[in-house]
């Protein structure tokens, strides 16, 4: 097997969730790019479909399954769903998440001493109860196929201070603690677990961030390559904890930041703006 070809996946069997969009919708291409067949998960259908028609194009089988993982069953009743349609699991790319919202959808961003315990409860919900579940219900298929590969999409707020979004970040440092215990729980199994951690990247859940110039400067001012990522640019990654060329890495977490989470790297002496948030 040459270099290139330690990045197929040809047969595999993969399930994303939060597929519709962003970074989960990325990797499922990719994946099909790589020659797997899907199982696709989101909370609502039509952008979703979207992602299926992409992975058929590459000429992969693909199901479409909808549920939202804040209620109670619906992360193992998806896996089991995906493993019936695909015939078996051997790649799970866990990706979905959430930040706290106000009731029209917008992100809500405040700091702990003025956030609401349904807010937390809510993100605590789906960022981490429903990922245990997800990974408790993808342990039998994973442990039958050989091939196994589980990637939790944790985030660079999980290993940096992140204020204002404090519940976000104790969840996704919460899912590097499991992906770790996992790993060495299952390892003599078959049964790779690895984090990835994005860091702040354009997506429609950060575009308020993004697109918000006083925000996005301030941001970016902390990261040396000083921008934002694309969601393509977490793909390769992504791959590669999926894929055989990964094949001894397990326990890990792979941080996809622009250097934003490197020690003393967001004091590296570029100039940076007063944060928005100091008032708050």
């Amino acid at each position: 097997m040459n270099a290139v070809d330690l990045f197929r996946l040809d047969g595999a069997r993969a399930l994303v969730t939060g597929a519709s969009r962003g970074i989960g919708k990325a990797v499922a291409l990719a994946l099909a790019d790589a020659g797997c067949d899907l199982a696709l998960t989101a909370r609502t259908l039509p952008a979703l479909e979207d992602t299926a028609r992409s992975v058929q194009d590459r000429g992969r089988k693909t199901a479409v399954l909808d549920g939202d993982l804040a209620e109670a069953g619906v992360a193992a009743d998806l896996v089991d769903r995906a493993a019936a349609a695909l015939g078996g699991l051997d790649v799970v790319v866990h990706n979905a998440g959430t930040l706290p919202t106000t009731e029209d959808g917008a992100p809500l961003l405040a700091p702990l001493q003025h956030a609401r315990q349904q807010d937390w409860d809510a993100v605590v919900a789906v960022n981490l109860n429903a990922t245990a579940a997800l990974c408790r219900a993808a342990h039998p298929h994973l442990a039958a196929s050989g091939r196994a590969s589980l990637v939790v999409m944790s985030s660079v707020a999980g290993i940096a201070g992140t204020p204002m979004m404090e519940a976000y970040a104790a969840t996704k440092a919460a899912q590097l603690s499991l992906t770790r215990s996992l790993a060495v729980g299952w390892a003599r199994q078959g049964i790779r677990v690895n984090a990835l951690c994005p860091g702040w990247t354009r997506t429609d859940m950060t575009a308020f961030a993004a697109d918000t110039g006083p925000v996005s400067e301030w941001l970016t001012s902390h990261v040396p390559m000083g921008r934002w990522a694309t969601a393509d640019e977490v793909v390769g990654a992504a791959l590669f904890l999926a894929s055989p060329a990964s094949s001894f890495v397990t326990g890990h977490a792979l941080v996809v930041d622009g250097g934003l989470a490197v020690p003393d790297g967001g004091l590296a002496g570029y100039p940076k703006p007063a944060s928005p948030f100091l008032a708050a």
